[in-house]
């Protein structure tokens, strides 16, 4: 399960959206994630289903790269689904003790499982696309306004892309130091929850001391480098907006303008 985690990898490529100005795949990202939440209809969301789709395949990564981004969630998705099983109106379709199913709450529950898978590959596809250094880079310059309040923006970004990097690396530490652990004879398959609890703890104080060995050897490897913050550098390759990063704009905009009308003609057909 763990491997199948590929949250903050980052996957070469010349698709033209490894290309885009790394700031308009951030806001792009954002504009997507508050559309997806906009959708308030079948009609609307498949469109957007079908955008996602399109999203994937023109940024060439592998589909099965993607479903692992969404193996992980499969739990919460599931729970989140059942949950909204119950919470229907209409005529009840099964009853028992207190819960009651609808046609209603299955729509509802299919609707929001498929939101979320959205929200994880459009999310996803940012990382998949983006170095973590492009990644620095745009943040701070979207959060350059930020400095007329004396906030340290570089940091904060430096901060941020530094986590999500190292979310590959502490999960492959995780599953070198549960191998060492069973080679041992732990056992952290069978028992009750409970148990699988407790065989967790050799895990978990060997990877906080890896993880604060590894921050300590970044920290000095930084300070070898003469790293002293972003005040005064430069940078490397310079960010420039293109035709592309506006095109994407473009349609960026009339997907979501699509979406709207979608929730305002179609709302009522199912």
């Amino acid at each position: 399960m763990l491997s199948d985690i590929t949250i903050g990898q980052y996957f070469p490529g010349n698709s033209v959206i490894h290309k885009m100005d790394a700031r308009m795949k951030l806001l792009l990202t954002l504009a997507l994630v508050v559309t997806i939440f906009i959708c308030s209809n079948f009609f609307s969301l498949a469109f957007f289903i079908l955008v996602t789709l399109a999203l994937v395949i023109i940024s060439k990564i592998p589909m099965g790269t993607v479903f692992k981004s969404i193996k992980p969630l499969a739990v919460i998705i599931f729970i989140t689904a059942l949950l909204n099983i119950f919470y229907g109106r209409g005529e009840p379709l099964v009853s028992f003790w207190r819960f009651t199913i609808t046609l209603d709450g299955i729509k509802t529950a299919v609707f929001m499982a498929f939101r979320i898978i959205v929200l994880v590959v459009i999310s996803s596809l940012l990382t998949y696309t983006t170095s973590p250094t492009e990644l620095t880079d745009a943040l701070e310059r979207l959060m350059k306004p930020l400095r007329l309040l004396k906030i340290d923006t570089h940091a904060i970004s430096m901060t941020m892309t530094i986590a999500l990097r190292f979310i590959p690396t502490l999960i492959e530490e995780v599953e070198k130091i549960m191998a060492a652990q069973k080679s041992r004879g732990a056992d952290m398959d069978s028992g009750n929850l409970i148990h699988k609890v407790k065989a967790l703890v050799p895990v978990l104080i060997p990877l906080f001391v890896s993880a604060f060995r590894r921050a300590n050897e970044l920290a000095y490897a930084m300070e070898c480098r003469c790293y002293r913050g972003g005040e005064g550098r430069t940078k490397m390759k310079v960010m420039k907006m293109r035709g592309r990063d506006y095109a994407s704009l473009a349609v960026t905009v009339l997907v979501i303008a699509a979406v709207v009308l979608m929730n305002i003609y179609l709302s009522n057909i199912i």
